[in-house]
């Protein structure tokens, strides 16, 4: 079962942490930026960037989470980087998160689910497309735009982070709005995800489908641990957004387990700080933040 792997890596790792390859070409080192002329020649050299990342990383963290968008706005050429980063991630171990955030209802939304979680068909033969162990997505849409995916979590043995409590600064103005009856907004979406990852639990309790939950929002966070017990989170907000290991520990249980922690920037651009090799730079920033996360959280599975 997908958690249990991601649990197993986290827990052998000793190590909570997923590395967000949200890869701009402007985060690249100068040199790597030299004689870039078009499209394909940016996407080569963030490929470049995120492989060495990779070769630095697969040892020391447990998780990576790619973008899409980063990719998009290279057009063509960036959507085959992506490709090719979900691909050698898997390749090194690594538990591999599409940050896609798709959302639609009925035949749409399993095309979606087939692009990340399953396979498509051309003429009797099956492909992955975007071959990733969970995807994000949006389940404002309702059951019908989730069930396509969760199907596939069973049927594939992947998962899905669905967007419930965002760590932007205006994610209060939908996602804290009260109901009639007091419940706001962000914890009745959780009770969802709750139901909708019912049957898919793993040996460690946790199901195929998960809960975005920002560190940047301690209070609502906490909340939502206890109401749901079934459900492992991915946690963004540490670093740069704001967020500190002491705000993010309410996510966790008493055994150190429950979530997966982001850091994009904060390991990408780590070079720019210290003058290093990044893909050197990035390893001790990353060890920084196990250790800080350690330090906090405790022995993980204890």
């Amino acid at each position: 079962m997908i958690t249990d792997a991601l649990i197993e890596r986290i827990v052998g790792l000793q190590n909570p942490t997923c590395v967000g390859l949200d890869t701009s070409f402007d985060y690249l080192p100068e040199k790597m930026r030299e004689g870039v002329r078009d499209f394909s020649a940016a996407a080569e050299r963030i490929f470049e960037f995120n492989k060495q990342l990779v070769d630095h990383l697969y040892d020391v963290v447990p998780s990576v989470k790619v973008q899409i968008a980063y990719y998009e706005m290279y057009g063509v050429p960036g959507l085959k980087a992506f490709e090719e980063t979900l691909r050698y991630a898997s390749e090194k171990g690594l538990i591999v998160i599409a940050d896609a955030k798709r959302n639609d209802i009925g035949s749409t939304a399993a095309c979606y689910s087939t692009a990340f979680l399953g396979e498509t068909s051309v003429e009797g033969m099956r492909f992955r497309a975007f071959p990733a162990d969970y995807v994000t997505v949006n389940g404002y849409l309702g059951t019908d735009g989730i069930q396509p995916f969760v199907k596939d979590c069973a049927e594939k043995d992947r998962g899905i982070f669905v967007l419930v409590k965002t760590s932007n600064p205006s994610s209060g103005e939908l996602q804290n709005r009260l109901f009639d009856d007091g419940t706001p907004v962000y914890e009745y979406m959780g009770a969802l995800v709750e139901k909708w990852g019912a049957g898919t639990e793993g040996r460690y309790g946790y199901s195929a489908v998960g809960a975005v939950v920002g560190a940047t929002h301690p209070e609502e966070a906490a909340r939502l641990r206890k109401l749901l017990p079934h459900t492992f989170f991915l946690i963004p907000g540490y670093g740069a957004q704001g967020a500190n290991a002491e705000m993010l520990r309410c996510c966790f249980g008493a055994d150190g387990l429950g979530g997966v922690v982001n850091n994009s920037r904060g390991i990408l651009c780590a070079y720019k700080k210290d003058g290093g090799l990044y893909y050197e730079s990035a390893r001790k920033a990353a060890i920084a933040m196990q250790e800080d996360l350690s330090r906090t959280i405790g022995k993980m599975g204890r």
